[in-house]
């Protein structure tokens, strides 16, 4: 029976600083005393209680980024790649113009740090724990350097070189820290923590209590870093992949992990969360505690952050019209990811856009219409909705993501108030899924010359996209919260998936078939410039990771996002109401793939002496 990790508070490990700061004033957080730091390690139960500390930044509660998982994780790791969109103060991750005193990239600064200066401790005190059980010990080594390593990889692929706090060190002891003197010193770090960590876990977590590091967990990172670092370091690419290559088949030959049949049930209630395709992830979720307010930032506003402002929401993530138009006809990923306005169909065929089945002017999973009602509930015809974007501080596509808005309504659905007792919205954020080490293996494939294995990969992946892996499958086993919710909100009572499972085979064409045509003439009629494998790995990433943190790191990494924001989302003068009823985004800015190295925080730069900014920020503070 699997259980899941409890995230209780900080267990011994005293003040840690957020930051850097000079040895006269420091930021503190909160110490509760629940195991004294000297009995830490005087047993194996204190041991493992004691790592709970550690983890317990996974979730955002405690730490200084409320919002952690959403916010600054979607900011930086989506919004770039303008697949993703916002409005107002949170539209300048979709045209590069943060700064170093946007508080998304200075909050995620301090919130990885306070993380990481708790391992430091940890693992210092665990170095001289003698009376901890070797295998005991070998394993809370293990899950200290793997989550260090987890808040080191989004510190390294948000802002480049970063400081390196090592065992033993934070903010306190170390106040001023230079950064890594190059990318090779920073990500080598890296490495060394997720390679350690890979030997000393095992596939299965701790005590069965998922939510743990496992060894899947540790390679899947560390193929990450070795990928990170041929990007970075050219001259290491070939001895890189192939290391890369190596750990990810070493997951794949471990028969641990296997793709969910159903993309769609990853993030319901009944089937998701840790299933056999999850490797890591945040899981925001406290069963039927609907009117509680703890834990409210990161674990309930996600719903009011991502639903449409018209039913409930507040505006933080729009999906594009370019995302929406990419898919081909039977690809389920677009419907089980997304909901849509009522854009006039006459609008849709005039811009080549499918209409779906399921998820327009429809929400399926709440059985709820979107836009603006009447008393009658019924959509009325002023709603916004039914235009391609909509003004909501600034112009954004009438597109949201049921990958959040999915498990709870963000209004109050005849009578029950979403601000009242039925407030909680379970959410399960993924951090890395089997997915991801198929596609990653595949571009590792592509890069070592075993292109036949390379689109074995995408086209496995594609195999469960439009539904073959569900052949057989009974869809209502996948249904139990959503009549939870039903009888609650007074809605109809399910009976089968809210998108039907497959019931008969779908011809998928072979990705190389189908890429070599697209690589030559997107949705828009444009060419890409990079290799037609290129092309496929990347845009298989965004049908599949839409929304995770992975996609503008991946992207990146991968060499392709300068040619993904030039083809996908070429400069386009259209603009203010003329946006109503066109699909494209507007977009007037270069793309500067220094500005991937997002500055480090003024904060930062002003207490730690040692720490310099990067290149495409000075002077620009």
């Amino acid at each position: 029976m699997k259980t899941t990790i409890k995230i209780l508070g900080i267990v011994g490990l005293g003040c840690l600083t957020l930051a850097s700061c000079d040895n006269d004033d420091f930021l503190e957080v909160d110490q509760y005393d629940i195991i004294d730091i000297d009995g830490q390690f005087e047993s194996d139960a204190n041991a493992i209680m004691g790592l709970t500390g550690v983890y317990d930044l996974m979730n955002a509660n405690d730490g200084p980024d409320e919002t952690w998982g959403f916010k600054p994780n979607l900011f930086s790791g989506c919004h770039p790649t303008m697949d993703t969109q916002a409005t107002g103060w949170d539209k300048k991750f979709n045209n590069q113009s943060w700064d170093a005193m946007t508080t998304e990239l200075a909050d995620g600064w301090a919130h990885a740090y306070a993380a990481i200066s708790r391992a430091n401790l940890y693992l210092a005190g665990l170095q001289t724990a003698d009376a901890i059980t070797p295998s005991v010990k070998t394993s809370l080594e293990g899950q200290a350097r793997a989550v260090r390593g987890f808040f080191y990889t989004y510190l390294a692929q948000t802002f480049g070189r970063v400081p390196m706090l090592a065992t033993g060190e934070d903010y306190s002891n170390s106040p001023q820290k230079a950064r890594a003197k190059d990318y090779a010193e920073m990500w080598d770090f890296i490495i060394d923590d997720f390679k350690n960590a890979s030997e000393m876990l095992e596939w299965l977590p701790m005590n069965n209590q998922y939510g743990r590091a496992t060894k899947g967990m540790a390679l899947a990172y560390l193929a990450d870093a070795y990928m990170w670092k041929a990007y970075r370091c050219p001259e290491t690419k070939s001895e890189m992949i192939k290391l890369a290559k190596e750990c990810l088949k070493q997951i794949i030959d471990s028969g641990t992990y296997e793709l969910n049949p159903s993309f769609s049930t990853n993030w319901d209630v009944d089937g998701g969360g840790w299933n056999k395709e999850c490797i890591w992830a945040e899981i925001l979720d406290e069963g039927s505690n609907y009117s509680s307010w703890s834990d409210r930032i990161s674990s309930l506003m996600t719903k009011w952050f991502t639903a449409c402002p018209e039913n409930g929401g507040w505006g933080s993530l729009y999906i594009s019209w370019e995302w929406y138009a990419s898919f081909e006809h039977g690809d389920k990923r677009r419907d089980a990811s997304c909901v849509t306005g009522a854009v006039p169909e006459s609008d849709l065929e005039k811009y080549g856009i499918e209409k779906s089945d399921y998820v327009y002017g429809y929400h399926p999973f709440l059985q709820v219409k979107l836009g603006k009602k009447n008393d009658d509930g019924e959509v009325v015809s002023s709603t916004k909705t039914r235009q391609f974007h909509f003004s909501n501080g600034e112009w954004a596509p009438s597109i949201w993501s049921t990958k959040f808005w999915r498990n709870a309504s963000a209004e109050d659905l005849n009578g029950v108030g979403s601000w009242g007792w039925c407030m909680w919205s379970p959410t399960n954020i993924y951090w890395k899924r089997y997915a991801n080490v198929l596609i990653d293996y595949a571009e590792c494939c592509f890069e070592t010359g075993d292109e036949t294995t390379g689109w074995a990969m995408l086209d496995k992946i594609r195999e469960r996209a439009f539904g073959n892996l569900e052949i057989g499958l009974n869809g209502a086993q996948y249904i139990g919260w959503f009549n939870t919710l039903a009888q609650q909100y007074g809605t109809s009572v399910m009976t089968d998936y809210p998108i039907p499972f497959n019931t008969e085979t779908a011809t998928v064409t072979p990705a190389k078939e189908y890429y070599t045509a697209y690589a030559a003439s997107n949705i828009k009629g444009k060419a890409f410039k990079s290799e037609v494998w290129r092309v496929a790995v990347n845009e298989e990433r965004r049908k599949e990771f839409n929304c995770e943190w992975c996609l503008r790191p991946d992207l990146q990494r991968s060499g392709f996002m300068e040619d993904h924001i030039e083809t996908n989302y070429p400069m386009d003068a259209t603009d203010g109401e003329a946006l109503e009823n066109y699909p494209w985004t507007h977009r007037d800015f270069v793309y500067n793939d220094l500005k991937m190295d997002m500055p480090i925080p003024q904060d930062e730069i002003e207490k730690n002496a040692l720490c310099d900014q990067n290149e495409a920020y000075v002077g620009n503070n």
